[in-house]
């Protein structure tokens, strides 16, 4: 047995643009690092599937097995970016993490009758404008590649929605884990069976996809933070 990846994370994809420097330096000092993940069901969990938070957790204590890596939970299944942005205090800054990782743009397409893609998109951005004042790094997840997004109804707001948020993040100078484009990949690259990524209702994440997106991410991070400590500190932000 190996412990090979399940699928291919595609990692020339997933890098990341920026370093982590606020995580580096708190993984550096040997104290309890603190990473909140705010979203939605992605984060929150849907059905018996374990929801990345958890895993990414195992993952990077196992990448840093001397530190005390913590991934606080603070999803609420249904959310988009405005519900999300109104418990930012309580939910992420009063944690002062040094990594947030936020999830958004799945429900804005998949309620599309609720949320309008285009003031989303400025709620994100009103909250990397807080996040950016604060001592800690940003890392935006993107939509999941799902039938219930692509339909011919949606699927023109579905890349309206992904083209956003990456502009929001390039905009404000801070990582973006392509998600959508990733798992685009595993199915029409890998021609890894679409059922086999996400579940019955066409949208959520099977346990398969959310253990995949989770190493890729675990990939990500651990490229852009580097060995700690003794590591030369990361580049800054450009």
């Amino acid at each position: 047995m190996t412990d090979a990846p399940p699928c291919d994370p595609h990692l020339e994809s997933i890098l990341f643009e920026h370093g982590l420097p606020h995580l580096w330096r708190s993984l550096a000092r040997h104290r309890k690092t603190k990473i909140v993940a705010v979203g939605s069901s992605s984060i929150a969990g849907e059905g018996d599937v374990i929801p990345f938070p958890p895993r990414l957790e195992l993952l990077l204590r196992k990448r840093y097995p001397d530190r005390m890596i913590d991934v606080v939970n603070r999803g609420v299944g249904g959310q988009e970016a405005p519900e999300e942005l109104g418990r930012f205090q309580s939910d992420v800054i009063d944690e002062a993490p040094s990594l947030v990782i936020w999830q958004v743009g799945t429900n804005a397409i998949y309620h599309r009758d609720l949320y309008d893609p285009h003031r989303v998109a400025d709620t994100i951005a009103a909250g990397l404008s807080w996040l950016k004042e604060l001592e800690t790094d940003v890392i935006l997840i993107d939509l999941q590649y799902a039938p219930a997004l692509l339909t011919s109804a949606k699927c023109a707001d579905t890349k309206l929605m992904v083209s956003l948020i990456s502009a929001a993040a390039r905009a404000a100078e801070i990582n973006l884990f392509r998600r959508f484009a990733l798992m685009k990949l595993w199915q029409t690259q890998d021609k890894i069976d679409p059922a086999k990524l996400i579940g019955p209702d066409g949208v959520h994440q099977t346990d398969f996809s959310t253990n995949c997106v989770t190493m890729a991410l675990d990939l990500a991070i651990g490229n852009a933070v580097g060995a700690v400590p003794g590591a030369p500190p990361p580049p800054p932000a450009v």
